[in-house]
C-alpha cells in the first residue's frame, strides 16, 4: 500500500540489499521515501534498484567497517537526492560460536568493526547532513543479544550491547538538534544469515524458547524500523524497542504448569 508519509525524505540504509535491510528499503519506498542503499553485495543492490526504480532507490558499494566508505555513502545520498533525513544502521555480521579462549583476535576485531564501529561511522557521517535539514531520525539495528548473554557468542554480544547503550548516548547528545535516535532489538529472524539453522534442522529447538513458537520475518522488523523513523514516533528517542516474539519476556524458568501436569500423569 502506497502512502506519502515520507514524501520529500531521504534515507540511507546500510546492509540494505537483503534481509531486514531490504525489507526496510521496500517499506520506506512505498511510503514515499528516496533511499540510498549501502551494501557489499553489488548484484543484490543493483537488482533492488531495478525492482524499485532509480527515481526511488540508488545503490553504492560500501564496506561499513571503513569510515571513508561510509562518508562517501552519505555524500552520495545527498548528491543523488538532495539531502539526508533518516539513517538506518542495519549492516552487521554474526560470529563463530566459541568461547573467548578460542576466538581469534582477528575475528573479534572484525565483528566489532562491522557491528559497532559501523554505527559510529554512520552517525558521525550522517548527523552533520541532518543538522542541515534541522532534524532527522537514526534507527540502529541492535539485537536481543545486546540485552543479555548467549553461549559462545562473545564478540556479537559485546558489539550489540554497545550499540544499545551508544544509542542512548546519541539520543541525549542530539535531542537539541531535533535528531531522534532509537534502536530495534530483533530476536531470531528468518534471513540469509539464519538460513543455515533451517538446513541443519535446529530451528525447532531454537524456537522452543520463543512464546510465539516461530522466527520473525524481515518485513515484521522493517515495520518497527519505519515506525521509529516516522513522525508517528515523534516523542521517542533513546528507546530500545524489542521485537522477538516474546523471547525476552521470560524469566528463563520452565513452564511450571506444564511440568506439574506431566509429573502428575
Amino acid at each position: 500500500m502506497m502512502s506519502d508519509q515520507f514524501k520529500g525524505k531521504v534515507a540511507v540504509v546500510t546492509g540494505g540489499a537483503s534481509g531486514i535491510g531490504r525489507a526496510t528499503v521496500e517499506r520506506l519506498v512505498t511510503q514515499g521515501c528516496q533511499v540510498m542503499v549501502g551494501d557489499l553485495h553489488e548484484p543484490a543492490g543493483q537488482a533492488l534498484v531495478e525492482a524499485l526504480g532509480p527515481d526511488h532507490v540508488a545503490f553504492r558499494r560500501c564496506d561499513v567497517a571503513n569510515f571513508e566508505d561510509v562518508q562517501a555513502l552519505m555524500q552520495a545520498a545527498v548528491s543523488a537526492f538532495g539531502g539526508l533525513d533518516i539513517l538506518v544502521n542495519n549492516a552487521g555480521m554474526g560470529s563463530e560460536i566459541c568461547t573467548s579462549v578460542d576466538l581469534s583476535p582477528e575475528t573479534w576485531r572484525r565483528v566489532i568493526a562491522v557491528d559497532l564501529d559501523s554505527v559510529f561511522f554512520g552517525c558521525k557521517a550522517a548527523i552533520p547532513f541532518m543538522r542541515q535539514r534541522h532534524g532527522g531520525a537514526v534507527v540502529n539495528i541492535a539485537s536481543i543479544s545486546g540485552l543479555g548473554g548467549d553461549y559462545g557468542f562473545n564478540a556479537y554480544n559485546a558489539a550489540k550491547g554497545a550499540v544499545v547503550n551508544y544509542t542512548r548516548s546519541l539520543a541525549m547528545d542530539h535531542a537539541v538538534d531535533h535528531i531522534r535516535v532509537n534502536a530495534v532489538c530483533p530476536g531470531l529472524v528468518a534471513t540469509r544469515l539464519t538460513a543455515f539453522m533451517e538446513k541443519k534442522g535446529i530451528l525447532p529447538e531454537l524456537t522452543k524458547t520463543i512464546p510465539m513458537k516461530r522466527m520473525g520475518r524481515a518485513e515484521e522488523i522493517a515495520k518497527v524500523v519505519v515506525f521509529l523513523a516516522s513522525d508517528d514516533a515523534s516523542y521517542m528517542t533513546g528507546s530500545i524497542v524489542v521485537a522477538d516474539g516474546g523471547q525476552t519476556a521470560s524469566t528463563g524458568n520452565t513452564d511450571l504448569g506444564a511440568l506439574m501436569a506431566r509429573v502428575g500423569q
